[in-house]
This record gives structure tokens, sequence and C-alpha cells, in this order.
């Protein structure tokens, strides 16, 4: 599908809807726009939520890792440890 669409004076461009829709975006998605030999190359840009861990939540790791530590065999434990000395 082709579209013409304009740039604002403040460079904003509105997408077609018909255009949004086929392409799945919604509003607030981001974009990465990239010059190209042909043009201009819109792609969705991949971002990831980041969680920073407050003191509780480490706690909270560290609990769930001692759990499943007494669940490992001793075997297990002592290959790792031997395994991280070299």
């Amino acid at each position: 599908m082709k579209a013409t669409v304009t740039v604002t004076s403040r460079g904003l461009v509105t997408l077609p809807a018909k255009l949004r829709k086929l392409l799945g975006l919604k509003a607030d998605d981001q974009l990465i726009a990239e010059a190209t030999p042909e043009g201009l190359l819109l792609r969705p840009a991949v971002t990831l939520p980041v969680e920073i861990y407050s003191d509780r939540r480490l706690r909270e790791f560290d609990e769930a890792e001692a759990e499943l530590a007494r669940f490992l065999p001793r075997q297990i434990k002592h290959k790792s440890k031997k395994t991280r000395r070299r």
C-alpha cells in the first residue's frame, strides 16, 4: 500500500489509518526512521520494559534461589563450585 503524507512545520507526519491498521501500529508505538538510498524507511522499534529492582525484590530473588538450593543435590552444588574456580 502506498500513501501520500505531509510533513508539518514541526516535523510531524500522520500515517493514514488504513496504513496503521495494515501494519498493526497503535498510538505511542515507536518507529525507527532511517535514510536509505531509496528514501526514508520507517520500521517498528523494539523496546523492552526496564525493571529497577528494589531491595525487597532483590530479597525475593535471594529467597527463591535459597529455596531452590535446598532441592538441588549436593553433587551439582560441588560441581558448580569447582567449575567457577577454574
